[in-house]
């Protein structure tokens, strides 16, 4: 059994509906080791799988939780993994309806794992919804849920959800930038907001083009709240409402990168283009801590994520941790990568690194 005392001192409540472990106790005594180890950079770090050539290889979306590890690619592909053991599980690919119009029409543009049963949602710049089950994995066993129309809505270019909503974030086409569909019917219920109308053309050009600006981030820091972010503003959703209503919102004096955006518990990551990084609540959208992610010059690349208590960054070859209460600088990884792509829940972190690939960190394990 963990040393109990050891463990402990470390603040943290966790809205935990299933547990890991045999009791509770442990459960609660594996989430505070855990967070422990979050706040002094303990961890076991495992190389999961090298980078490959072409570009389609690429990963563009990650997402873990407490028993796997999805990796999405821009050829549409989604690679499953189980945690902590990083075992290759499962191979699911998206198969579009219609003919797409750009070689990236098929990128994964999010993954929402679901519980209850244990299922992993995957959504692509097409539109398309596709549900795959991961208690028994069988690769290419995944089927389309929804279809998307990319003419009428645009590129979806995020997607997130929860055991009651899934919802896109779509860019290109005027008010069609959120939708939202019922999980247990599967139907979209809803279609509107402004969000992304300022990015329509670079929605459009995710279609065809590599490398360019993140549009924007869609995330579910609360059941029945969505909060959206781009490089302008910064948008909440209360899904209770019938029709979907805007709760709040914030303009954003600075330029924001997109990538860097993420939620958890009720709070919002966000970095501008001067380096500062800030975490808000959510729905008032005050900020509770800002912190400098570079010391001098302009950001211009950084991609973000968030736990319960930590922020978690890629910038400069290096990922770097902060206290998302307080904004105080933790630590650096030991790893020195350059992520392009990272996500994280209570006990992992995975990120994307262009030349190596894909890294697991478990802070659980030590």
């Amino acid at each position: 059994m963990p040393n109990v005392a050891r463990c402990l001192p470390v603040r943290g409540v966790w809205p935990r509906r299933r547990r890991v472990r045999a009791t509770w106790r442990d459960e609660f005594i594996r989430l505070h080791c855990a967070g422990r180890n979050f706040r002094v950079g303990r961890s076991a770090h495992s190389h999961l799988m090298p980078s490959a050539a072409p570009a389609e290889r690429t990963c563009c979306r990650l997402a873990v939780s407490d028993r796997h590890l999805a990796a999405g690619f821009l050829n549409g592909a989604v690679q499953l993994f189980d945690v902590p053991g990083g075992h290759h599980l499962a191979f699911y690919e998206s198969h579009p309806q219609h003919d797409g119009l750009g070689p990236f029409s098929r990128a994964v543009s999010g993954l929402v794992f679901l519980a209850d049963p244990d299922r992993l949602v995957f959504a692509t710049h097409s539109g398309d919804v596709h549900v795959a089950d991961v208690a028994e994995p069988v690769s290419r066993s995944e089927r389309r849920a929804c279809t998307g129309n990319v003419i009428d809505d645009g590129t979806m270019v995020d997607f997130t959800g929860n055991e009651r909503w899934w919802v896109g974030l779509f860019a290109g086409v005027p008010g069609r930038a959120w939708h939202v569909w019922d999980v247990g019917s599967e139907q979209l219920v809803y279609v509107g907001g402004m969000l992304t109308d300022p990015d329509a053309l670079l929605g459009w050009r995710m279609l065809t083009h590599l490398g360019g600006p993140v549009v924007g981030r869609a995330r579910m820091p609360w059941p029945a709240t969505v909060v959206g972010c781009t490089s302008s503003r910064i948008q909440v959703i209360n899904l209770e409402e019938d029709p979907p209503t805007v709760a709040n919102e914030l303009e954003l004096n600075v330029v924001h990168h997109g990538a860097s955006a993420d939620a958890c518990e009720g709070r919002m990551l966000t970095v501008d283009e001067n380096g500062t990084g800030r975490v808000h609540g959510v729905p008032a959208l005050e900020e509770v801590c800002a912190f400098n992610v570079l010391h001098g010059g302009a950001l211009h690349h950084a991609v973000g994520c968030m736990n319960w208590g930590y922020a978690i960054l890629g910038v400069s070859g290096r990922v770097r941790v902060w206290d998302a209460f307080t904004g105080e600088f933790l630590y650096s990884f030991r790893e020195r990568l350059g992520i392009s792509v990272v996500a994280a829940n209570d006990s992992y972190v995975a990120g994307w690194d262009r030349t190596s690939g894909l890294h697991l960190w478990d802070f659980g394990a030590v």
